[in-house]
């Protein structure tokens, strides 16, 4: 029940990004890596870049984001189902609502998961950066299990 319910999340994701990229006036855009628009992240040493739409707006959203080396972010959630590929390095995520190194898997280049709705997960980076792209439909947050973790401003 849960995989024919994340392959409907996954059905109309791709639907919306489709139906939003033929009625965009950017429609046939492309971009590669060397065009991709790295801005700061909120976490310091974190990098984002929008490839489509916006994450703080109503509607499908595509993301590319950098961490660096040896980089942890604690529990946290997000209101919206997202999908995640990893593009470069090596990425380790683990559920729950606590760090726990023993929950780490690591997903090289090429893997992709899912991120259901407000279930808590942390990520890791370590002795290399990592690239990864997010699908989802905004607008999104981050709610971290410990408001203490959320990045300072």
């Amino acid at each position: 029940m849960q995989v024919l319910n994340h392959l409907k999340l996954v059905s109309a994701v791709a639907l919306g990004l489709a139906t939003f990229v033929t009625n965009a006036q950017d429609a046939g855009r492309t971009i590669t890596p060397s065009e991709v628009k790295w801005k700061p992240g909120k976490s310091a040493g974190v990098e984002v870049a929008a490839i489509i739409g916006d994450t703080n707006k109503q509607g499908p959203f595509v993301e590319r984001v950098k961490f660096p080396p040896n980089f942890t972010f604690q529990a946290h959630s997000h209101p919206d189902d997202r999908q995640y590929t990893i593009i470069s390095g090596t990425w380790y995520i683990g559920w729950g609502n606590k760090f726990d190194e023993t929950k780490l898997k690591a997903l090289p280049p090429g893997s992709f998961y899912t991120e259901p709705a407000n279930v808590p997960h942390f990520v890791v980076s370590k002795g290399e950066p990592v690239i990864f792209q997010i699908t989802g439909i905004g607008p999104t947050a981050t709610r971290f299990v410990d408001p203490a973790h959320a990045p300072k401003k």
